[in-house]
């Protein structure tokens, strides 16, 4: 399992584009031709970005969810939407997809945190306030309540 440190700000160009950070391109050095995964946050106004083992294993966990269980179903159904792989250029940049862009309210001033196996990505502004203030919005409720029934042993009730 990954476990990345940092907290980088960047530029987003007019394409979207978004450099990843030196100090992450050495942490992930293992895993960066794998490609990753870019999707919304549940619980905050942000993306995060996944390394594809890392997301791999997450998606093990969200499968092995009871499909005859209505709150699995539109738990899942909202955790991949707009899930969208992604792969950096010979640059080290990666395009942030422009739905995802508008969701998580990027523009240029862009925040590159870890999160544990992850990457999350912020508004510079948006990133200085959640860190003053909790989000709270149904979908995190659901999956609040599917998800923080995992067992340590990696089965899911």
């Amino acid at each position: 399992m990954i476990n990345l440190i940092g907290t980088y700000e960047c530029k987003a160009d007019a394409k979207g584009r978004v450099s990843l950070s030196v100090a992450f391109k050495k942490q992930l050095a293992a895993v960066l031709q794998d490609g990753f995964v870019i999707k919304r946050s549940i619980f905050e106004s942000c993306l995060e970005l996944f390394p594809m083992k890392e997301w791999n294993e997450l998606s093990r966990d969200v499968n092995n969810l009871n499909r005859f269980s209505r709150d699995n179903n539109a738990f899942i159904r909202k955790f991949n939407a707009s899930v969208k792989m992604v792969e950096l250029d010979a640059s080290g940049r990666f395009l942030l997809p422009k739905d995802l862009m508008a969701y998580a309210g990027l523009d240029k001033e862009v925040v590159l945190s870890s999160a544990g196996n992850m990457i999350e990505i912020w508004d510079k502004e948006k990133y200085e306030k959640s860190l003053e203030e909790d989000v709270n919005d149904p979908f995190a409720d659901l999956a609040e309540r599917v998800m923080s029934n995992k067992k340590t042993d990696g089965d899911v009730s």
